[in-house]
């Protein structure tokens, strides 16, 4: 099968490209900087841009299934929401043109009893202008992903090892079911010729229910640190969400938008879960320690070890 993945150099496209070549498809991979290495040199690799629909018509020749996996992370709500819809809307059209019979899209879960934060409100619009580009098309959503190349799982472990005690604001009570980044791969692939899942939106979700705060605290045993927790009755996100960007080291373009996501549960819908694909569930605690064997696997080691 011929298969196009976009943003194909990015935390998910990287890994899942190899696995798509490994399981026998003639992969192609999309990103607006071909140069930039893939780990096989059996993808071919296309130049492009989803925004001014340079090189989709190319890419997309003859494919047969194609994953969007391309996501803005911006501090202004109103101008990655626009850069994500013109996006969507230029690879669904040319998704149509090109005869493409399914389309595989990875967005996030969104809180079924409250209002989404900008970020999710935008990765359910950019879900709705793909399904229309078939009738096949698939959405997964998915909370946390426990990866060393997970940029939230990243702010998590960089808050841990470098504060010597954990505050928590008062999102910590809310709950979510991180998944492990294998079994979201292992997922993805399975979308690619599930008949089950055509047409459908499904929810990727780890089989442990925890707060917020609990997977901080989790993630801290499981590093053999002491991060004694310091709760706070306030959330104060605008200023939490910069001080924390600092001490991870991460910009506040991204941690912004994702701490403002932490108004509430967010879990997934009982009636839209992806179990129809197949894929067994790691546990939080396992999802972890396989993600920091990897993590530290790469030369990059964690004080807190």
């Amino acid at each position: 099968m011929r298969i196009l993945v976009t943003g194909v150099t990015g935390a998910i496209g990287s890994q899942l490209a190899p696995r798509l070549v490994a399981s026998g498809h003639d992969v192609h991979g999309l990103s607006r900087n071909p140069a930039v290495p893939v780990t096989q040199d059996a993808i071919r690799m296309h130049r492009g841009d989803a925004i001014t629909g340079l090189g989709l018509q190319e890419a997309l020749r003859d494919v047969e299934v194609a994953y969007y996996l391309i996501h803005s992370m911006e501090a202004d709500a109103h101008h990655f929401a626009q850069r994500d819809r013109v996006a969507a809307r230029a690879f669904r059209d040319a998704a149509r043109a090109a005869g493409v019979r399914r389309v595989v899209y990875l967005g996030g879960l969104v809180p079924p009893e409250r209002a989404a934060s900008p970020h999710l409100a935008s990765r359910l619009e950019v879900e709705s202008i793909l399904a229309d580009a078939t009738p096949d098309s698939v959405a997964l959503r998915a909370s946390i992903i426990v990866s060393p190349a997970s940029r939230s799982f990243r702010f998590l472990v960089r808050l841990v090892e470098r504060l010597p005690v954990m505050p928590l604001p008062a999102w910590r009570d809310f709950r979510t079911q991180p998944v492990d980044g294998r079994d979201v791969l292992a997922s993805l692939e399975a979308a690619a010729t599930s008949r089950e899942a055509a047409g459908r939106s499904l929810d990727l979700a780890g089989p442990d229910v925890l707060t917020y705060g609990d997977m901080v605290q989790r993630i801290a045993d499981l590093m053999l640190v002491d991060r004694p927790p310091i709760r706070f009755g306030f959330t104060a996100t605008g200023l939490t969400s910069r001080v924390a960007a600092v001490i991870a080291g991460e910009t506040h373009e991204l941690i912004g938008p994702l701490m403002a996501g932490l108004e509430g549960d967010l879990l997934p819908r009982p009636d839209h879960l992806a179990t129809g694909l197949g894929v067994r569930l790691h546990s939080f605690d396992a999802a972890v320690e396989r993600a920091l064997r990897d993590w530290e696997a790469t030369g990059e080691p964690l004080a807190a070890r």
